[in-house]
């Protein structure tokens, strides 16, 4: 992969709050530990700040909330696997490259379908931040949520996961209110709160 490609991949790694040694990184991504080093710096450079841990047990820990950008398939990604379907002999052979087309098919649209989405409006992208920055850091967060027939009622919300349903996105979090799992639609959501207090 290219220095840059290898780079987003050791921030998506990191994104996850798992702490990774120099080695564990340079092993996943087939480097060397030198060039771990260099992706670091050019991070940093670029203002995304990875905390160093000391000692034998140490390694790379990012503790900033950041919004990865997104890699995607595009359509003609899919189309240069037709050259070598067509000339394939081996039907095995041939059928996994039909099947990995397929995959970069099924991802393009549901990028398509997500990008649609998330720039639907300003206020949109504000609600997918903070409620998945909130999942990241496990926060709770109060909100003022409008429901069908009984109006606008304020509910504290442990968000668990984000998910896209049939064009809105939703939020699948524990409500406190109900004791209960809950999905809200972010569009319902009328106003937002980042909590200091934390779940399990």
């Amino acid at each position: 992969m290219s220095k840059l490609s290898n780079t987003l991949t050791m921030l998506q790694l990191l994104e996850t709050g798992k702490k990774y040694s120099i080695s564990e990184l340079a092993s996943i991504l087939e480097v060397s530990e030198r060039m771990i080093r260099v992706y670091k710096e050019d991070l940093e450079k670029a203002g995304i700040y990875i905390d160093t841990i000391m000692g034998p047990y140490g390694g790379y820990v990012l503790n900033q909330s950041i919004r990865m950008p997104v890699r995607k398939f595009k359509l003609k990604d899919a189309s240069l696997l037709d050259k070598y379907i067509k000339n394939e002999e081996d039907k095995d052979a041939k059928e996994k490259l039909i099947l990995l087309q397929d995959k970069i098919k099924g991802v393009f649209i549901g990028s398509k379908k997500e990008d649609k989405q998330l720039n639907l409006t300003e206020e949109i992208g504000k609600r997918y931040n903070v409620l998945t920055r909130a999942i990241k850091e496990r926060r709770k967060v109060k909100i003022l949520y409008y429901s069908y027939g009984k109006g606008e009622n304020e509910r504290v919300i442990d968000p668990i996961e984000m998910f896209l349903f049939q064009d809105g996105w939703y939020c699948a979090a524990f409500c406190e209110k109900r004791q209960d799992m809950r999905h809200f639609e972010l569009k319902r959501i009328i106003n937002f709160e980042l909590l200091d207090e934390k779940f399990e």
